[in-house]
């Protein structure tokens, strides 16, 4: 837990210790696109600190006043009692994305055993992130994994992407690159319409590193996580 959050956040009730009255999720919102019209509010939610509102905004969370004449950015909200972090549970609910609405077909796949469990993820060519993800990934069993090329480290990402996209065995050169440090070697002059439309997919949905992973439930990690937390979710979410 975060110490610095939590004196942000405590100074920020101690600023507003006016509360207007008859405030809602409604005049904060209103109040907030009056004050900051380049903020783009999705949701307004209070949270279980008096006059303080929960501002999710382009894939980040905001904190505000009633009468929104602060802002805090890259706060955490942290339930001292329970020791949970409420701001990483919310975030979690509300990045979300049903699995059957991601863009399947636009990801290279791979069944490992039976694959009744199913993960899908973002994932950079050159991100060393993601290789560590990939040899964890080995291990796993019984899973369906749908790799989605999101080349967004530079051109050279982009190369091999439309490189390993336009390959024969699409998944021996994903893992020639990400496992055995091996580059594709396929011209990508094929149609890689795919990887722009993931980029495009990605943007809007605010993934702005790899791996960003989905498991069955909706759930959103940004991050590499560890084998036995993969094997953890994977069977959560089932």
């Amino acid at each position: 837990i975060m110490i610095k959050p939590i004196s942000t956040l405590v100074l920020l009730a101690l600023a507003c210790v006016s509360l207007s009255a008859g405030a809602n999720e409604v005049t904060v919102k209103a109040a907030l696109l009056k004050k900051y019209p380049e903020v783009p509010v999705e949701t307004v939610t209070k949270t279980p600190v008096a006059g303080i509102y929960e501002v999710f905004s382009n894939g980040q969370m905001i904190y505000t006043d009633e009468n929104a004449s602060y802002l805090f950015v890259n706060a955490n909200l942290i339930d001292t009692e329970k020791k949970t972090n409420l701001t990483e549970e919310r975030m979690s609910k509300l990045t979300a994305i049903r699995f059957d609405q991601l863009p399947l077909n636009l990801a290279v796949k791979k069944v490992k055993g039976k694959g009744t469990r199913k993960l899908a993820y973002f994932a950079d060519p050159n991100c060393g992130y993601c290789k560590k993800f990939e040899q964890d990934l080995t291990k796993i069993n019984d899973v369906t994994i749908y790799v989605f090329l999101y080349p967004v480290l530079g051109q050279d990402s982009i190369d091999k992407a439309k490189s390993i996209w336009c390959s024969k065995d699409k998944i021996k050169a994903w893992d020639d690159q990400l496992i055995n440090n091996v580059a594709p070697t396929a011209a990508g002059t094929c149609d890689t319409s795919a990887i722009d439309k993931t980029l495009a997919f990605g943007k809007q949905k605010n993934m702005s590193g790899t791996p960003t992973m989905f498991f069955a439930d909706g759930q959103r990690v940004p991050g590499a996580i560890p084998g036995e937390m993969i094997e953890q979710r994977l069977a959560a979410a089932k």
